[in-house]
């Protein structure tokens, strides 16, 4: 029974995703000196800290569904045949926007480290292309075929939409918007404190990690970092997943 909630691991992500960047840490760690000014910015953002407290509390209370609770994309195994999910061991149910915004904010980081490892013969824009339209794509496919789902058993046995309730078609049309606007905030969000908590936090990403030139590096970071509190602190502000891509065009020019 206490497995069931995945207690302690799920301590461990509040602690590691939602606390820890936030103040002073023995698990914190940065590509320093080059952004010891970026940490402390970050933890002295107000702003920045009220709502990564509301996606905290989200994370702790809302059990939308059974998720895997580290999707990185590392945890994605794709052949020509079939993709398989590893490591499950963070599952639990929880907001589905953290799944969702964990494996985009993870594809958000690899795009701003590539101009890191960029040389000659080889600027790395195809393959930035390919990350924008993977990151368009994985919200776009998602909204898609969760909507079609939810139309599909609209008159099904479940508790939240009551065909009895939601009994027309225009009524239905509007919960299910406001549903999916709700989700894709929370996608952001979500995405946003996994970006933070990879920069300044424990725990970073090979993508920079294998940059050898600190300072490259660190450059490549502080953009990442710069869109990852736009979109924790905006995040509302954000209509559809292209605009996200129009902000991190934004940033990385």
């Amino acid at each position: 029974a206490e497995f069931c909630g995945n207690v302690e691991l799920c301590r461990l992500t509040e602690q590691v995703v939602f606390s820890d960047p936030y103040k002073v840490s023995e698990y914190n760690r940065w590509t320093s000196p080059y952004l010891d000014r970026d940490a402390e910015t970050v933890r002295e953002d107000n702003l920045l800290k009220i709502e990564v407290a509301e996606l905290k509390s989200k994370f702790c209370e809302r059990a939308q569904a059974l998720i895997h609770g580290d999707l990185h994309t590392s945890s994605v195994m794709v052949t020509p045949d079939s993709t398989q999910v590893i490591d499950p061991e963070f599952a639990f149910y929880g907001p589905m926007g953290y799944d969702i915004g964990a494996f985009i904010g993870n594809l958000i980081l690899a795009f701003f480290a590539q101009d890191g490892h960029a040389g000659q013969g080889n600027d790395r824009k195809s393959y930035k292309e390919w990350i924008l339209k993977t990151i368009e794509d994985t919200w776009n496919l998602f909204h898609q075929k969760f909507t079609a789902l939810w139309d599909e058993h609209k008159n099904g046995s479940g508790e939240a939409y009551l065909p009895a309730i939601y009994n027309n078609t225009e009524l239905q049309k509007l919960i299910q918007e406001k549903y999916m606007k709700e989700l894709f905030h929370d996608t952001l969000g979500f995405g946003a404190a996994k970006m933070i908590r990879r920069i300044v936090g424990v725990a970073h990403v090979e993508d920079f990690e294998s940059i050898k030139e600190a300072n490259i590096r660190a450059d490549c970071e502080q953009r990442a970092l710069e869109l990852g509190k736009t979109l924790l602190k905006r995040r509302r502000e954000f209509v559809s997943i292209s605009e996200v891509i129009s902000a991190m065009k934004h940033v990385q020019s």
